[in-house]
């Protein structure tokens, strides 16, 4: 008969997350960080974002504030985008049931004729919820940024920190497990003790976080005639990698404390942007993040080991802007990598501001990836600032296979 299974020794994706993101955080952006009028407005951003919030999009952008701007503080901005297309999280809370209802029927003292059809109905409801989740997976980012953005005529500067993360977890469910409970329902098969060393079936998941601590400079310099501005942003970048192996049957989450799925690094990066001015509505811009080429290993966890591959994501992009209304279009010339196992994703956004009065502002956009590995959003927003002192923007996506997100953010003007 299976062994007793502790009721504190469940797998729950919860859980995982809250493991994987056990830092100030509380996912990856179609970019590195998250800003909710950018997000609103299909994850633009390059030609179109603030000054106050240029810090986190394209540095060069910082130029564009006016002479009456003052600093500009971003306490904080955070967003969260999941996407669980087979929804793995319910079907785990269903399995935590299942597995409950198994080991008390086992372990439930003498073990009589009478019980067998009990654990049968048992094995048979723990097999039919396993069949259910093989092959699931559920994936999440999330992000959080503070900066504080001082103006001037010569050389605006911002100080910025930073985190993102992404996660994805995946129920590998042995075949051999659901033959055996189906066996043990179907009464074709008598459990013994021991048996639970037969059951190998395991949730298997890759974690990422990476902290970015950078000062921000731009200028503006007059190139024949034209006036065109460049930023950068040099950063200190410190990764905390996760790869956990752990057993459906006996998940016990204070395993990563010890650190035995968990490895860090720690290295330099740059982001670096420009942007021009065409005329009084258009302006140009283009972003470079994370310029130097990182590969990270992940710990060898049960035969296996991922590599987190940190690229320069390059993205030009476009703006149309009245005193009311602002469009953008955003284009990545580059994929996004992330874990060398899976598929690479490249964005494309495009969105629209609509100032409806002085203090309220109205926004819309889609995202997709052209490389259609992530789930494309449709993405909605508003921001309110009144006495333009103080701003509060709220953002949500939403998209195909289970996907939703939001993003909220405070910036102060002084």
């Amino acid at each position: 008969m299976a062994k007793k299974i502790s009721m504190s020794k469940r797998f729950s994706q919860p859980a995982v997350f809250t493991v994987l993101f056990s830092v100030p955080l509380g996912a990856l952006a179609a970019g590195n960080y998250y800003d909710a009028r950018n997000d609103a407005m299909g994850g633009t951003g390059v030609a179109s974002s603030t000054y106050g919030t240029a810090v986190l999009a394209n540095p060069a952008l910082m130029t564009k504030a006016r002479p009456e701007d003052n600093v500009s503080i971003i306490l904080p901005a955070a967003g969260v985008q999941l996407t669980d297309k087979h929804k793995l999280i319910d079907k785990i809370d269903d399995l935590t049931d299942s597995v409950d209802s198994y080991q008390d029927i086992a372990n439930s003292g003498s073990f009589t004729p009478a019980d067998y059809p009990r654990v049968q109905a048992a094995a048979g409801d723990l097999a039919s919820q396993l069949r259910g989740m093989k092959g699931n997976q559920a994936s999440g980012t999330a992000g959080v940024a503070f900066a504080v953005t001082v103006p001037n005529e010569v050389l605006p500067f911002a100080f910025v920190t930073k985190a993102y993360g992404t996660a994805n977890v995946r129920a590998a469910v042995s075949q051999s497990d659901i033959d055996y409970l189906q066996g043990v329902a179907d009464g074709t098969i008598f459990p013994l003790p021991g048996d639970e060393d037969r059951l190998t079936s395991a949730g298997l998941g890759r974690g990422a976080i990476v902290y970015d601590y950078g000062v921000a400079v731009a200028h503006e310099f007059t190139i024949a005639g034209q006036p065109v501005s460049f930023g950068v942003t040099p950063k200190l970048q410190k990764t905390y990698l996760y790869n956990y192996s752990a057993s459906v049957y006996n998940y016990d989450k204070s395993d990563f404390k010890k650190g035995r799925y968990k490895n860090d690094d720690t290295g330099f990066n740059i982001d670096a942007g420009a942007a021009t001015d065409l005329n009084d509505n258009w302006t140009l811009g283009v972003s470079a993040q994370n310029l130097i080429s990182r590969d990270i290993e992940t710990k060898e966890i049960s035969g296996f080991k991922d590599t987190y591959q940190i690229r320069p994501v390059v993205t030009p992009g476009v703006s149309f802007h009245t005193d009311r209304l602002t469009t953008a279009l955003d284009v990545d010339a580059t994929p996004t990598k992330r874990f060398k196992t899976q598929d690479q994703s490249q964005y494309a956004g495009v969105g629209a501001e609509y100032r409806l009065l002085s203090w309220l502002q109205l926004r819309a956009g889609y995202r997709a990836d052209m490389k259609s590995n992530d789930t494309n959003v449709v993405t909605a927003g508003f921001g309110i600032s009144p006495f333009n002192k103080v701003h509060l923007d709220l953002a949500g996506m939403k998209g195909d296979d289970n996907t939703w997100g939001a993003v909220a953010q405070m910036n102060f003007t002084f």
